[in-house]
């Protein structure tokens, strides 16, 4: 872990240069941070948004999706591109202190649901995953670990349609060729879907839905 210094304030950063503590934020770590995702100066607009996420956060104990603060704050995925071009977790998340990883178990959670070698099991097959169920190691994902992480994200029955698949190859096929995982506003245009059809076949989210179910995990 690196920790990440502004104004002789130093933040706890995770290894994807995420925030430890949200209960550590700032506005002076928003506008450090900020500028590490494209953005030089934060305005009204972007602050809108930033602090949007963090009362979220504080009222709910988790990240609010792309889609929800799209919709709570009527923005279309084009202007929050222009807004935080670095993508959503990467971009506005980040510098909310914020992100998908954060979440406050709840009082007298069982260590087993803090246990990072925490199991998913489809037939005979067990899949590593960490301790929010992303898998460990994408080279051994298979499309019965997507079915099977498909009943648990809401999707009725579990049953993927083409568009799922065709999503789910994409960022596959970016990540095994490109070693990278692609923002939201680039999955849109190039499968040729709207936010709003996004949110449709991903109802928990980017990160939370597609991008674990294509058997990867965000990275900085």
């Amino acid at each position: 872990m690196k920790p990440f210094v502004y104004k002789n304030v130093t933040y706890e950063m995770d290894d994807q240069g995420l925030l430890l503590d949200p209960m550590s934020w700032n506005e002076d770590f928003a506008e450090g941070i900020a500028k590490e995702c494209f953005i030089p100066l934060l305005t009204s607009d972007h602050w809108k948004i930033i602090r949007y996420i963090h009362d979220a956060y504080a009222q709910t104990g988790v990240c609010p999706t792309v889609f929800a603060t799209c919709k709570a704050n009527g923005l279309r995925s084009h202007e929050m591109q222009k807004l935080f071009p670095s993508g959503y977790q990467r971009g506005v998340c980040r510098i909310a202190g914020v992100h998908y990883r954060a979440r406050r178990m709840p009082p007298g959670a069982p260590l087993a649901e803090i246990d990072a070698g925490l199991r998913a099991q489809e037939s005979d097959k067990v899949y590593d995953v960490d301790v929010r169920g992303f898998l460990i190691d994408p080279e051994t994902w298979d499309k019965n670990f997507a079915l099977h992480r498909a009943v648990e994200m809401k999707i009725p029955e579990g049953r993927l349609t083409e568009y799922h698949w065709r999503i789910i190859e994409y960022l596959r096929d970016i990540y095994r060729h490109e070693l990278r995982i692609p923002h939201i506003y680039e999955i849109c245009e190039k499968c040729d879907l709207a936010l709003e059809t996004f949110e449709a076949l991903f109802p928990v989210g980017y990160h939370r839905g597609a991008i674990k179910m294509a058997g990867l995990r965000f990275v900085k």
